[in-house]
């Protein structure tokens, strides 16, 4: 002991030892919490780290991750761009794709070091993840997640001292469907590795079955994976895709991690509807503001199928209707992002609210949408984005949201009045007074050239099956469309192939699966699906192409 401290008072030393013996009796009672205890403040305090089951950065502050994901191993060239626009749109983090080199090209040290300070350069968190390990035990291409450990050891060198500003996730999706409950091993072990090579940034690790982890083996074993981290700068990242198509699914999977005290983050997800299903990205994305959890949509551009793009060929003014919803919907990007503190986002002590924005105007109104424009808002440090509000009396509703001065609100009715109005916000959060309102009528619903036909296949005690053929009628294809009709006798619609249906008491939307998606000049598109009946199935009678009335035969 060193002299300076051989006086210490005995009640100091009396003190001590009850707080010593109060952490052995908590330790017999909550092994976890105690463990917790144990980890020592300078690794926990590394950069980026985990306090409390929440992501922080070095000076304690929260941070919630708002981005997307970018195939940087397969695009290259677009990465410095795209970065830039990234974080144009709003963005406060991205998560990076690179290569190991076990199934595509490695991206080189010089390489990755130039991704990281891009990212800085562009003020963006940096989750990188090695793509490889994708589907590992079904995938027979995949490669292991101690293989993208070596491939991170390798790269210490350039990772070294980027510990505010990198996180590592350490193999993408690294196991499939058959038999995930082996994925707990090897994803313990590659946290081991990185911790003995002396990694000190925190860790994210990916849910097996795809990243969905629909048979629970994530959910089930994060309490003993996070624990084999001794520095508890460890992260889970669920990947949210058709698996999770209903609030319950979504809502449920959250809440079972933060009621645990277990970070976890949105790691990818998808709301366009495919084959496999329609996601729920609306609840995803109100569910991780609601409890402050980061998401990052996938993905920037350049996916196989094209639906997935938020960007069309990596315009950032060619936003697809997924890059609107990601971008400038509720909970979006643009009206939740703040930036990290430290590239000086959410400047301390900041209380000053910026200016109200001038009165939107509306322009290029149709039947479900409307763009508004308003005079931009002041503030002393900087306006970051605008909030667009439906107005109705004292209701608000919050339906848009954009980094510049206007906005394209959708999802609107035909033959319908709104009135709309505008907020400004800052870094810091801060929120300006209402703007002046706008009223808008949206337009009539456009004439369709279309025709629906719909026939019982089969029918049992309870339940049938039926089939849907829509034709198109017009002179040029139709594509992304929207089909309505209204049961009359109950029914319900329990599984559809072809499209993916929407029900809300007796009205069904159905939307197209990805090769059902276009329907040619003078063709037809058929989806079917098995329902639920009493004892009267009478057919619907009517139905709407994107809102407007098709003929039925």
């Amino acid at each position: 002991m060193p002299a300076g401290r051989a006086g210490l008072a005995l009640g100091t030393l009396l003190t001590r030892l009850a707080a010593l013996l109060g952490l052995v009796l908590l330790g017999a009672l909550c092994p976890s919490v105690a463990h917790a205890q144990t980890r020592s403040p300078e690794a926990q305090g590394a950069g980026l780290h985990i306090s409390d089951g929440r992501l922080v950065e070095r000076n304690g502050n929260d941070f919630v991750m708002r981005g997307v994901n970018h195939a940087h191993t397969w695009y290259p060239g677009r990465t410095q761009q795209s970065l830039a626009d990234i974080k144009a749109m709003g963005a406060n983090a991205v998560r990076v794709v690179l290569a190991d080199g076990h199934r595509w090209s490695a991206n080189s040290p010089s390489d990755v070091a130039n991704v990281i300070a891009q990212c800085k350069a562009n003020r963006l968190i940096c989750v990188l993840e090695v793509h490889d390990t994708t589907g590992y035990g079904e995938d027979s291409a995949a490669g292991t997640l101690d293989q993208a450990a070596d491939y991170w050891i390798g790269l210490k060198d350039v990772l070294a001292g980027q510990e505010d500003y990198v996180i590592v996730n350490i193999g993408n999706e690294p196991w499939g469907n058959t038999d995930p409950a082996g994925w707990t091993a090897p994803t313990t072990a590659a946290v081991k590795k990185l911790r003995a090579a002396g990694l000190q940034h925190t860790i994210m690790v990916d849910a097996p079955n795809w990243g969905q982890d629909w048979q629970g083996v994530m959910k089930a074993n994060a309490r003993s994976v996070y624990d084999a981290d001794a520095t508890g700068n460890l992260i889970f990242s669920i990947h949210m895709y058709s698996v999770f198509d209903t609030a319950a699914k979504v809502t449920d999977y959250l809440d079972t991690f933060v009621d645990a005290g277990l970070p976890l983050l949105i790691g990818e997800f998808g709301g366009p509807a495919d084959q496999y299903g329609d996601p729920d990205e609306d609840t995803m994305m109100a569910a991780a503001q609601r409890l402050r959890l980061g998401y990052l949509a996938w993905s920037w551009s350049g996916n196989t199928d094209p639906i997935l793009d938020l960007t069309l060929d990596f315009d950032p003014a060619r936003l697809s209707s997924w890059g609107k919803r990601i971008f400038n919907g509720v909970d979006g990007i643009a009206q939740t992002a703040k930036e990290a503190t430290v590239f000086g986002g959410g400047t301390p002590g900041d209380t000053h609210a910026p200016t109200a924005p001038g009165a939107p105007v509306a322009s290029a109104v149709t039947a479900t949408s409307a763009t508004l424009s308003w005079a931009a808002a002041t503030d002393d440090v900087g306006v970051t984005g605008y909030d667009v509000v439906r107005v109705d009396g004292t209701t608000e509703t919050g339906v848009a949201a954009s980094t510049g001065a206007t906005a394209t609100v959708t999802g609107l009715t035909a033959s319908t009045a709104y009135t709309f109005a505008v907020y400004a916000r800052d870094a810091a959060g801060n929120r300006s007074a209402r703007s002046a309102a706008v009223a808008v009528t949206t337009a009539s619903a456009p004439a369709v050239a279309c025709s629906v036909g719909y026939r019982v296949v089969g029918e049992w005690p309870g339940g049938f099956q039926a089939e849907i053929t829509l034709r198109n009628t017009g002179a040029a294809p139709v594509s992304g469309w929207r089909l309505g009709f209204v049961f009359a006798n109950g029914q319900s619609v329990a599984s559809m192939w072809g499209g993916t249906a929407a029900q809300s008491g007796g009205s069904v939307t159905v939307t197209p699966a990805a090769y059902t998606s276009t329907v040619p000049a003078g063709g037809s598109v058929t989806v079917g699906f098995i329902g639920n009946k009493g004892a009267t199935n009478t057919a619907p009678t009517a139905f709407t192409l994107n809102g407007g009335a098709c003929a039925t035969v």
